[in-house]
């Protein structure tokens, strides 16, 4: 059991903070009284005999002792039982700030991580943590997220700052996955390599896209878990794969795809706000951010209509448009993406819906 001291900013309370099984449980004590309880506390403790209790009376013939017996009223013990947790929280709240000493911050993170992951975890409210580099964002319930990427390392660091100023380092482990590698050669130059005037259409377009990806909304969408966007259909294309193109890497697949005739309706995975809504991009076609609060967004691409626009809000499994072929694409199918922020998750890895 730990504790920690802090005062309110009205300086009439003084809170005391014990974490007992990485539960915090808060304890006010008022100001005013802190001293005097301490002193009185001190006293009772320190005292071989209390003014509310009996002496102890001798056990039955055959039977083990018996409970001090209580004299006082049930009033007078509710008052003073009250008063005896006071005294309590105040001289452990006292004791523990003379040693110096804070609480260290209690983070609940899933057993197990691969990578691809989305990791959802929880803290003490009011903690600080930062991940590769990065503050995360803890809402007010103690949640926060991060995402693992495709190639992230075996050894994963998550740094805290509890409400005292301490600081920790906890490391995890990360399971590291195998991807499939395609090598096609004799591919025409054009197509693997593309013109000054198409690569520059390409970056403008999805700096665009990046952009939309910068937003940390407080909103907790996420926390429902999410739904596949079209029904039926088979997995075409699945995240990590890679194709070398004549001999030249291409970017990793960096979602799922999923084989369905054009027109098939695709539906919101979980709910959120539209952050990016376009046509025709070179790439990717009819392309659809959603955003789902704290930096995690779901795209996708290649879709013959787009119903929904910037800004607007959907709900899980609402029509925001439909498969289609569009941009570079062999077929029709849904591409379903998923992000934190710029990092680039596993769709196959995402909570399945709460109900």
């Amino acid at each position: 059991m730990n504790a920690i001291c802090t005062e309110h900013k009205t300086r009439k309370w003084l809170d005391t903070e014990l974490v007992v099984a990485e539960t915090v449980v808060l304890l006010r004590v008022p100001a005013p009284c802190f001293q005097r309880e301490i002193e009185r506390g001190s006293s009772e403790l320190a005292s071989h005999s209390h003014p509310w209790r009996t002496p102890p009376q001798p056990s039955p013939p055959g039977r083990g002792e018996s409970i001090d017996a209580i004299s006082c009223s049930p009033d007078q013990i509710r008052a003073r039982a009250h008063r005896l947790r006071t005294i309590c929280s105040a001289l452990l709240c006292l004791l523990f700030a003379l040693s110096g000493g804070v609480a260290a911050a209690s983070v609940d993170l899933p057993k197990n991580l691969q990578q691809g992951q989305l990791v959802i975890g929880h803290a003490a409210p009011g903690t600080h943590v930062s991940y590769d580099g990065r503050d995360l964002r803890v809402g007010d319930d103690g949640i926060f997220v991060f995402g693992l990427g495709r190639d992230a390392p075996e050894t994963i660091q998550i740094k805290t700052r509890d409400i005292g100023g301490q600081t920790t380092s906890l490391s995890r482990k990360v399971q590291q996955r195998s991807y499939h590698l395609e090598r096609v050669n004799g591919l025409p130059p054009q197509t693997v390599t593309p013109s000054p005037k198409i690569a520059a259409r390409i970056a403008r377009e999805q700096g665009q896209v990046a952009e939309a990806r910068q937003r940390d909304d407080a909103r907790e969408d996420f926390s429902a878990g999410f739904r596949r966007p079209v029904k039926g259909g088979r997995i075409s294309g699945v995240y990590g794969s890679q194709r070398i193109n004549n001999g030249i890497p291409k970017s990793p697949h960096y979602g799922l795809d999923m084989a369905v005739p054009s027109g098939t309706p695709v539906h919101a995975p979980a709910a959120g706000i539209v952050s990016f809504a376009a046509d025709h991009l070179y790439l990717t076609g009819g392309t659809i951010l959603i955003d789902h609060g704290y930096g995690l967004d779901s795209s996708f691409l290649h879709m013959s209509r787009v119903d929904v626009k910037v800004g607007q809000q959907v709900k899980q499994g609402e029509v925001i448009g439909a498969v289609g072929m569009t941009g570079r694409a062999t077929g029709p199918h849904l591409h379903w993406g998923f992000n934190w922020f710029g990092v680039r998750l596993d769709p196959a890895l995402l909570p399945k819906p709460v109900n």
